[in-house]
């Protein structure tokens, strides 16, 4: 964000005056912070990667950044630019040379200082404030999941600062990754009091604690007050908090002021009449805050690429590239062969079910009864023949031997055998014909024989089935057949013409 004053030409310049301090705060053991404060600029780098390292990329990119310390010329945006991405070549050169760094990142807020204005650069969640007039402003945005969310209106910012995930960030400088930082102009004037700092100081004081203290004293009492009340506050990371007023210049060389390295860039203790002030905290908590050598971790010799880190340390859960986890296959194969064994119990357990099933089906032309289910299954066995009886298929009636080919369910083996016992009393028997029974002769249609019967009347002669002129003939014949027989003279039946 840019500032609404504007610096017209002529204008008195200006310089700063300035004051740094880190420590390692209540929970770590080492302190993964970096700051520098110069005539000309104020940074802070906050350390991400755990294990790997933040302090190396945090110390690193300071150590690049510090090189801007000198009256800049016209391209503020172009000189903070090109600084971040020389930072970030430089741990990626670390990275290649020691792979055990490999997802070790920081985050980089700077303000570069010409006189009159300052440029910003920034990446991650360490912050830049203004505090003017009695007003605070935050004139960075941190590249954060939490802050996503506030943007969208799902959280507050004091909902922010208990979210389970806020210290996921999304920009950091890894030495992999190309980032484009926010890159803006802020002019100052004199009374402007500007504020950096890590995560571990805006996390837990929110803007009117933050203003309070920037209100009063002079940036080396403000920035031990911020730190303090950072850490009472509960911070359980570490605390790096830069305070710098923009005062008249009155005739003094900006470049004869101490520049301040603090935190794991810090490789010498703070120097010049500054470090009086660094004593007020000391007392309230030792550690690393800028006036003190860091403690180095006694490593073992076996292990030159073994890192301590804090159990359960948030930054882990920081957006940044991590070390390859290892023996991933080794998890991975123990997680198949448990899949593995749950199916097979499984599966057991539904082939045991089926063993426990019977049912009465066909088996070689007799009823038999089945141990398991009617169904099938290619390459397991789900039936079998269990008990085969004498009964066969063929003496059922066609509707009992349709069921038993159909398959019987059976609720038990007692209820298969009652089933079986009841298609055995359903048999039909076998009935031969009887020798002396002579089978009924078949009628056939049309003329008949006369027969020999001993009433010789009309009525007592087979009569055929027909047609009722073949009756006729028959009967005309039969008559005739009985007058000859009588002896009566031979005539003409007499017909109808």
């Amino acid at each position: 964000m840019a500032d609404d004053t504007t610096t017209e030409p002529g204008t008195a310049e200006m310089r700063l005056q300035y004051a740094a301090l880190s420590d390692v705060g209540r929970v770590r053991k080492d302190n993964q912070d970096s700051g520098y404060a110069g005539p000309w600029l104020i940074t802070v780098c906050d350390g991400v990667g755990g294990a790997a390292r933040g302090d190396i990329a945090s110390s690193t990119a300071v150590q690049q950044l510090r090189r801007l310390d000198e009256r800049p010329g016209d391209d503020l945006l172009g000189l903070v630019a090109g600084a971040i991405h020389r930072a970030h070549d430089r741990i990626g050169e670390l990275v290649e040379e020691d792979p055990g760094l490999n997802g070790t990142s920081t985050t980089a807020t700077i303000a570069l200082f010409d006189g009159h204005r300052v440029a910003i650069g920034h990446v991650g969640d360490s912050r830049a404030y203004l505090y003017r007039d009695g007003s605070l402003s935050q004139l960075t945005k941190d590249h954060t999941f939490v802050q996503s969310l506030i943007d969208e209106g799902r959280i507050t910012e004091e909902e922010s600062r208990v979210h389970p995930h806020r210290n996921l960030i999304l920009k950091a400088v890894d030495g992999i990754h190309e980032v484009e930082p926010d890159l803006f102009v802020v002019d100052l004037a004199v009374g402007d009091r500007l504020f950096l700092c890590s995560d571990g100081a805006c996390g837990v004081l929110d803007d009117s604690h933050l203003a309070d203290i920037l209100s009063t004293g002079t940036p080396d009492f403000a920035t031990v007050e911020l730190v303090r009340a950072s850490l009472e506050a509960g911070s359980s990371d570490n605390v790096t908090c830069l305070v710098a007023d923009v005062v008249e210049a009155d005739g003094a060389t900006p470049d004869d002021l101490d520049p301040l390295l603090v935190g794991a860039a810090a490789d010498l203790p703070r120097r010049g009449t500054r470090g009086a002030a660094g004593s007020l905290f000391r007392g309230h908590r030792s550690g690393d805050t800028g006036e003190m050598e860091p403690i180095r971790a006694e490593l073992p010799a076996e292990a030159p690429h073994a890192f301590p880190n804090d159990p359960l340390d948030p930054e882990v859960y920081r957006y940044a590239p991590q070390p390859p986890r290892r023996f991933v296959w080794v998890k991975r194969l123990a997680v198949a062969a448990v899949l593995i064994g749950l199916v097979w119990a499984g599966l057991g357990a539904a082939y045991a079910w089926t063993q426990r099933q019977y049912y009465v089906a066909e088996h070689d032309g007799h009823v038999t009864i089945f141990r398991g289910i009617d169904a099938t299954l290619p390459g397991i066995e789900l039936n079998r023949p269990y008990e085969e009886s004498d009964v066969q298929l063929d003496r059922l009636r066609d509707i009992d031997a349709r069921a038993v080919r159909e398959g019987i369910d059976s609720d038990s083996l007692e209820d298969a055998r009652r089933t079986l016992e009841n298609l055995s009393e359903a048999q039909v028997e076998e009935s031969p014909v009887a020798e002396d029974q002579e089978p009924r002769p078949e009628k056939k249609q049309g003329r008949s024989e006369p027969d020999d019967s001993e009433d010789g009347g009309v009525g007592g002669a087979d009569a055929t089935e027909g047609s009722g002129l073949d009756d006729a003939i028959g009967a005309s014949v039969r008559l005739t057949s009985l007058a000859l027989e009588s002896g009566a003279p031979e005539s003409s039946p007499r017909t109808n013409g």
